[in-house]
């Protein structure tokens, strides 16, 4: 392989390597890199194809500690029957200035934003939180379950999704025999302490008013335009926590329309992941529901892209 020519991955590469990764240490870990200084989180870019083609976003990152940046970049490409998401990251040297790796990035985003939102419910849910709820039914929500299962002593996991089948709970039971079906989201919501909502609505799937005591409430990004999965106005009565406060809050849906249609200030973020692992953060009290919000940062990409890159060369 020539100086510049990168590692190239195909998504079943990625696959088989990212099964030795430790994805959620490695999400903390580099959160506390961005707490100490040594990694840098741009905002994202998003770029819109002209005449209402779709869009791409960059998800830029540097770390500065392994002497690598990458940028993932993910196109939403609008087409028929159905519209096509798509995902690469490219991986940096900060020393020779040369590509190292290019891999198909789909299930290092699948595995990140699950191991993300993970690494929220480890640092903000209840001690003595019993009973999760995770609302959908695809990739994303069990790889949630995976992340999330070992996290508190569960006592009920309750999955909900208008499209749960016998062959999707399947696999989730296939993950954690303790994961069961709910008849309705109000039955997988009832009584929980932590509720994962894994979806790609661009609207709201649940408004934390139906919930019976407070809990956490985790929510991720999609590809549509200002996707939110709980009301906007419902911010202001909830405890809100994101991945990283200098940009979720320009890129987060519910964010951006709760500060423009209800008066929400983003100042009133109660801490994101670098302060939450890092120790500089106030955890919650459950006086009221507590909101996390993750959009998906570059830096995340950028770490598990490194690691695949040395376990490959190992």
């Amino acid at each position: 392989m020539s100086a510049t020519t990168p590692l190239t991955l195909n998504q079943a590469d990625a696959e088989r390597l990212l099964e030795q990764v430790d994805v959620l240490q490695a999400m903390r870990d580099m959160f506390r890199e961005l707490a100490a200084g040594s990694a840098v989180q741009p905002p994202q870019q998003l770029v819109e194809f002209p005449n209402g083609g779709g869009d791409f976003i960059n998800y830029l990152g540097v770390l500065a500690s392994q002497n690598v940046y990458g940028v993932k970049t993910s196109p939403y490409i609008v087409r028929q029957p159905k519209s096509l998401v798509t995902a690469w990251s490219l991986l940096m040297s900060m020393e020779t200035g040369q590509p190292l790796l290019l891999c198909d990035a789909g299930s290092l985003t699948t595995a990140r934003t699950a191991a993300t939102t993970a690494l929220a419910v480890q640092e903000l849910a209840r001690t003595d939180a019993r009973t999760l709820a995770i609302i959908g039914s695809g990739p994303v929500a069990r790889a949630h379950l995976r992340y999330a299962a070992g996290l508190r002593d569960w006592q009920g996991i309750r999955v909900y999704s208008p499209n749960l089948n016998a062959d999707a709970l399947a696999r989730f039971a296939a993950i954690d025999a303790r994961a069961q079906a709910a008849s309705s989201l109000e039955a997988a919501v009832a009584d929980a302490d932590v509720v994962l909502l894994c979806t790609s609505s661009g609207t709201p799937v649940l408004d934390p008013a139906q919930l019976t005591r407070p809990a956490l409430i985790t929510s991720i990004s999609t590809n549509v335009a200002r996707a939110h999965e709980v009301p906007p106005q419902s911010l202001a009565q909830m405890d809100v926590y994101c991945d990283y406060r200098a940009t979720t809050p320009a890129s987060a849906g519910e964010m951006l329309l709760a500060r423009d249609e209800h008066g929400w200030d983003t100042t009133s973020i109660r801490g994101d992941l670098p302060e939450l692992v890092s120790g500089s953060a106030a955890r919650p009290g459950y006086q009221r529901h507590v909101f996390f919000r993750s959009i998906g940062l570059g830096l995340e990409d950028v770490a598990l892209a490194n690691a695949l890159y040395h376990l490959h060369n190992a």
